[in-house]
């Protein structure tokens, strides 16, 4: 059964901090096995993940890389969850890069950028799993 709430809370760029949001992925994380795999390829400043990752190092992630080169080095159904709330749109993402001096280009500002994670995150959760995903370019995950 699918039920559908429609809750509005304040935005804020710490998605995972609004109230609802956070009461969803707190209600998932409860129903998972204690050793769950929780990966989270955007992490931020957020901790819900067992695996965590964000390309700016001033957060404290498991890695600092590429969302995709990250969910890449994932072994296939591995993930009992994915956490998947990417920037919201090409122009932060080249925002992102630019301030670290990585390179910006055509495969980080199309969709199939998006893409491509998606595909990845098919591959690595598992039979059964969970993904929670947030944002405007998350859709059809």
């Amino acid at each position: 059964m699918i039920e559908i709430n429609r809750v509005w809370c304040m935005p804020n760029k710490n998605t995972f901090d609004i109230k609802p949001v956070k009461e969803l992925i707190e209600r998932y994380l409860n129903i998972l096995p204690p050793n769950a795999t929780i990966i989270d390829p955007f992490a931020n400043k957020n901790q819900l993940a067992t695996i965590t990752n964000d390309l700016d190092p001033q957060y404290n992630t498991t890695y600092n890389m590429d969302a995709t080169e990250f969910l890449k080095i994932m072994q296939t159904n591995s993930a009992d969850m994915v956490l998947y709330d990417p920037p919201f749109s090409p122009r932060q993402v080249s925002e992102a890069y630019k301030k670290f001096d990585m390179s910006v280009n055509m495969e980080t500002t199309q969709a199939s950028y998006w893409s491509n994670q998606k595909k990845e995150i098919g591959r690595i959760v598992k039979q059964g799993g969970y993904v929670i995903t947030c944002g405007w370019n998350s859709g059809g995950i």
